[in-house]
């Protein structure tokens, strides 16, 4: 491999390779193998300069190692077939700035070339567009389109000699579908990014060595370790180890799952703990998270319908090009005036700007911590009148508290909260958890002076303590069955924990009723400020729906300052109810649990909060991984903004190039200044529509 040496200092060094002689994947592979040698810290490649940057530890390796090594990398390596099949990707390095510079001195150096060659030249580019125009005719029906209006424009300037002027809207046109491509693919490679892309190295295990190598590098059937703290490069299966997987990314999932071996992982999710070696399965492009966002661009069915109509828009406009241009010639007689009409169409920017749009919106979301399934999802979320909540897990955290104590005869509260956690921290279930957390809360320290602790099931606990009968548990364990006496105060306090949802456990000590616990499921103390910033954003309705009680339902919807709620709902209940307020206007349903799957399912819009089961983040459209409740309003006034941003976007489309067509007809401009300026906005406007929407509001 010939190298030279750009620039170095003492732990940095920039080499330069003959582009001529090594190829983008080659370069890469050499990239990997000198990544693994001792005392290389990084090393990057510009396979478009044919330039490495190299950091490296003096102490270990010199530069003049380094050189040999580059030096010693022959066909013997770089021709390899195996390991070239190792690069399963070449990394993009492509700018707008470098594609208009190539494209320019492509364009010049043919003039140089004689006459008979450039018309050769030109030939080759307009018959691809005749042959795209043609099949866009015969396979679509389409007469009218962009690229009949572009072979138009093209055979026109040929056919009258006007080679010069044919050039350079070939040129032209072939500049701007490079720049609208790249644009696209930036955007595309923003959402990836956002979900599942990682500079970090990766390190495999080969003929029983640990290697690192770059990630790009990484194929089927190597074997990875990934420690904690990292994000797992590749979707495969675990061969040896254990840890724990936060799959938010995918899932939704908040808390880590368990993996060990025989379990799948996916790329782009985060080992929280342990240390796991994973076999490949598939890499970069062919990964999960890529093949969500393939499905993405190619589903129809995701497309938002703002899309599709600026879409349908732009080629309900083509036919009027071609109207104006006839227009023109038959008045003015005038080929320039002519040509100038068919280089400008609305339909580039419209159909390139509208999709960039969803997508940037889509990549600003995932940063935020909110995955959506397809752009659909949001114009429906900016266009509901009406959300509905479920309570527990979605309104509330499902972690239950004690929030009020009543006391007997002359027990304290002190009393019966050590005395309950004395026995509850024996059995961990909610309730229990609930009583043991506000004991430590309290700072009480209850010592382990009981005897043997019993669980009696859908009943309560039983001890002794001091040689006194202990026990708590419900209404029917300590009524019922120990027949401790009923007190007079016991029926209002039960009444009233029928208003406010709590549920109740009691104590009773040495035959008598000691004390009450009154327990709820507090509201997210977010929760109010969302529903407010939900009206303003134009929500008409703010409702919930749950299987709990009036009483619990009641409380909770008064303290978050919702419109109504609907309680003892059964599932099936739940789509019944989201379908009467389907008639109203569009519906988004929050939900959490495997009972809000098919609610969740049976809304326009149905959205996963963090912590989600995974058959509601299967289910729903939109997932929040992370933001509780306050994304939900960030949902809203991000769909919003992009509804918003797509329709001024076409107005200033339409508005700059109908001034661009009068230009054209009153000869104000040329055909070659017609196409500058019309690829030039289409640019912009395709720039613009990356911007983001939740800073700017």
């Amino acid at each position: 491999m010939t190298i030279s040496i750009h620039h170095s200092l003492p732990g940095r060094l920039r080499i330069h390779y003959d582009l001529r002689e090594v190829s983008p994947r080659q370069a890469i592979l050499a990239q990997s193998l000198i990544a693994v040698q001792e005392g290389i810290t990084d090393i990057s490649v510009n396979t478009n300069i044919g330039s490495y940057l190299i950091l490296f530890d003096t102490t270990i390796i010199s530069q003049a190692e380094i050189e040999n090594i580059f030096k010693a990398l022959g066909s013997k390596y770089l021709e390899d077939k195996k390991l070239l099949e190792a690069v399963s990707q070449i990394p993009i390095t492509e700018s707008i700035i470098s594609i208009f510079v190539s494209t320019m001195l492509n364009h010049f150096a043919k003039k140089l070339l004689p006459l008979p060659l450039r018309k050769f030249f030109l030939f080759m580019n307009i018959v691809p567009r005749i042959t795209s125009a043609m099949e866009t005719c015969i396979e679509h029906g389409k007469i009218f389109s962009t690229q009949m209006l572009d072979a138009a424009a093209l055979t026109t300037a040929a056919l009258t000699g006007n080679t010069n002027t044919a050039s350079s809207i070939s040129t032209l046109l072939n500049l701007g579908e490079e720049i609208e491509e790249v644009t696209k693919r930036v955007s595309y490679g923003n959402l990836a990014h956002k979900l599942l892309i990682s500079d970090e190295p990766v390190h495999i295990i080969e003929n029983g060595e640990e290697k690192t190598i770059p990630c790009d590098a990484l194929k089927k059937g190597d074997c990875v370790i990934v420690r904690e703290g990292s994000m797992i490069p590749c979707d495969g299966t675990v061969e040896r180890g254990e840890g724990m997987v936060n799959q938010a990314s995918i899932t939704g999932e908040s808390l880590p799952v368990e993996k060990k071996a025989g379990s799948g992982v996916f790329a782009g999710t985060i080992l929280s703990e342990g240390e796991l070696i994973i076999k490949t399965r598939s890499t970069g492009r062919d990964t999960k998270v890529q093949n969500i966002i393939q499905m993405i661009d190619n589903s129809q069915n995701l497309k938002a319908t703002v899309q599709k109509r600026s879409e349908n828009l732009a080629e309900k406009i083509v036919p009027f090009n071609f109207a104006l241009a006839g227009i023109t010639w038959l008045f003015t007689r005038n080929l320039t005036k002519t040509m100038s009409t068919l280089m400008v169409d609305y339909s580039c920017a419209m159909k390139l700007a509208a999709p960039i749009a969803v997508l940037s919106a889509m990549k600003e979301a995932a940063g935020c911590g909110i995955s959506v399934k397809g752009g659909k999802y949001l114009e429906e979320a900016a266009e509901a009148s009406t959300i509905i909540f479920d309570k527990t897990g979605t309104l509330t955290y499902a972690n239950p508290k004690v929030e009020k104590i009543y006391t007997m005869e002359n027990f304290t509260e002190d009393f019966v909260l050590q005395t309950a956690a004395c026995l509850e921290e024996h059995f961990p279930h909610p309730l229990g958890r609930a009583v043991v957390s506000y004991a430590e809360d309290k700072g009480l320290f209850h010592p382990e002076n009981h005897t043997k602790v019993e669980y009696i099931v859908a009943h309560g606990i039983a001890s002794t303590i001091d040689d006194k009968k202990v026990r708590i548990g419900s209404s029917h364990f300590i009524f019922d069955d120990e027949k401790i006496p009923f007190e007079n105060k016991v029926k209002s306090i039960q009444e009233e924990s029928a208003e406010t949802g709590h549920s109740l456990l009691y104590l009773s000590y040495d035959g008598k009723l000691a004390g009450i616990l009154a327990i709820g499921d507090p509201v997210r103390p977010e929760a109010k400020n969302v529903i407010r910033k939900l009206k303003k954003t134009g929500i008409s309705r703010c409702i919930m729906i749950t299987g709990d009680t009036e009483g619990a339902a009641k409380r909770i919807a008064e303290s978050a300052g919702l419109d109504g709620y609907y309680s003892q709902a059964l599932p099936e209940d739940k789509v019944s109810l989201i379908k009467k307020e389907k008639a109203n206007g569009k519906v988004i349903m929050l939900g959490d649990g495997i009972n809000d799957a098919p609610a969740l399912s049976a809304a326009d819009v149905g959205i996963a909060i963090e912590g989600s089961s995974s058959i509601a983040s299967d289910t729903a459209d939109i997932i929040l991984t992370e933001g509780g409740l306050d994304n939900v309003a960030a949902t809203r006034i991000l769909a919003q903004g992009l509804i918003k941003k797509i329709n001024q976007n076409n107005a200033f489309i339409i508005e700059v190039n109908s001034a661009l067509l009068l230009l054209g007809v009153a000869g104000l401009i040329s055909p070659q200044f017609a196409a500058i300026l019309h690829n030039s906005v289409t640019v912009g406007i395709s720039v613009k529509a990356m911007q983001p929407i939740l800073k700017q509001n």
